[in-house]
């Protein structure tokens, strides 16, 4: 992409004054009765300026420092755009720029949620949020749930990281990327759809492919597990006035229903983990066979997620765990600020198992959990640890 000039820059000031973004709305259809079950919603910024596309109007707003305000715009017009349409879709889809998860909801967008709103949203997570904003996402999925809309976990199968994450956010729509429809016979793809099958099974989340475009892409995309598709063979983004779809009425009823706190259980990493299973007294052997277990499980496992909160003092076998090629990793967390008095650790397989180790100092007492519910569970708490100040202003209010 040609560097963006300073003119275009500058006139990102105006685009957000004079709110000229304009989103399109791509179908996302049921594969087997061919019914709309609800639209993306794709930001353009003004028509016929070199803004007009998302790749140069937010690489401008990066640049001008003005990336959060353009997102949050591109959120209300979305919203405004279907609200005020004829027959509002089941369900919306809006996708959430990485960068600024942890910014401030906007007056607008929680005057429009708290008077309800005619359809339920589904928020677009993108696989390069998981690095970088781990806690954030966790965060504001409890926020989503708690006004009655859902998550998406979008391009899985780019980053296997994506995979480790499944069961920690349990998001309400699995999106597979289009490569994996472009590649369907690779040992990759295989893996991807194996490990994606499974979590729908567990969870009851739908399961979404990109990049439909023919006819054979919704055979394969159909073998691949997917239920519903979204791709040019369906329709084209365009304005909501030009949107004549005939839209499945049962769509929102088809995603898991929201949860509430799901995201954001009450009690400390070794309080949950102590809600699912025994405890017992912590002595050297049984800290040393727990530590083996999650050593085995990650050295069978190069993109399991570790999750680690443990003070340098404590248990130097917990820190064992991050030596050698694992600290390479990117996919060890460790919390800066560890939970007071405990230390734990949570280990998330992408396709199969996982386990946790939460260890109370004080009274030498371990938890060891080997179920992968539970050890998310843990996982959540230890991640909201990381989550946003700022972000809990606004929206989010018991």
């Amino acid at each position: 992409m040609q560097a963006i000039q300073a003119p275009a820059t500058a006139a990102i000031a105006d685009v957000l004054r004079d709110r000229m973004v304009t989103p399109l709305f791509q179908p996302i259809v049921d594969l087997s009765s061919r019914l709309v079950v609800g639209l993306e919603a794709l930001a353009r910024g003004p028509a016929g300026t070199e803004l007009e596309f998302p790749d140069r109007l937010f690489a401008a707003a990066r640049e001008a420092g003005l990336l959060a305000q353009l997102d949050m715009l591109c959120f209300e017009r979305a919203l405004e755009c279907t609200v005020a349409a004829c027959a509002p879709p089941p369900l919306l889809f809006i996708n959430a720029e990485p960068a600024v998860l942890d910014q401030p909801v906007s007056p607008r967008v929680i005057e429009m949620v708290g008077n309800g709103l005619p359809f339920r949203y589904i928020l677009e997570y993108t696989e390069r949020a998981l690095p970088t904003s781990p806690g954030v996402l966790v965060h504001l999925a409890g926020i989503v749930h708690q006004f009655g809309n859902g998550i998406a976990l979008d391009d899985v199968g780019v980053d296997p990281m994506s995979l480790a994450f499944l069961p920690v956010l349990e998001p309400e729509v699995i999106k597979l990327d289009m490569s994996l429809l472009r590649d369907p016979d690779t040992e990759h793809t295989r893996s991807v759809c194996t490990a994606v099958a499974a979590e729908a099974r567990r969870t009851g989340a739908v399961v979404l492919a990109e990049g439909v475009e023919t006819e054979d892409d919704v055979v394969t995309a159909r073998r691949l597990g997917a239920r519903w598709g979204q791709g040019w063979l369906f329709g084209r983004p365009a304005p909501m006035g030009q949107v004549k779809h005939r839209f499945d009425p049962a769509a929102a009823t088809q995603v898991p229903p929201p949860r509430p706190g799901f995201h954001r259980a009450c009690g400390t990493p070794f309080q949950v983990a102590a809600g699912h299973g025994p405890v017992v007294s912590r002595s050297a052997a049984q800290m040393t066979a727990a530590v083996a277990r999650l050593q085995n499980l990650i050295a069978a496992n190069s993109h399991a997620v570790i999750v680690l909160s443990a003070a340098e003092t404590d248990f130097p076998a917990l820190k064992g765990l991050l030596a050698g090629e694992t600290a390479q990793t990117r996919s060890v967390i460790v919390l800066d600020d560890p939970v007071p008095g405990e230390s734990a650790v949570a280990v998330i397989d992408p396709a199969y198992g996982s386990a946790a180790l939460c260890v109370e100092s004080g009274s030498g007492r371990l938890v060891f959990l080997d179920h992968l519910p539970a050890v998310a569970d843990v996982a959540r708490v230890l991640l909201n640890r990381l989550g946003p100040g700022r972000l809990a202003d606004g929206i989010d209010r018991p």
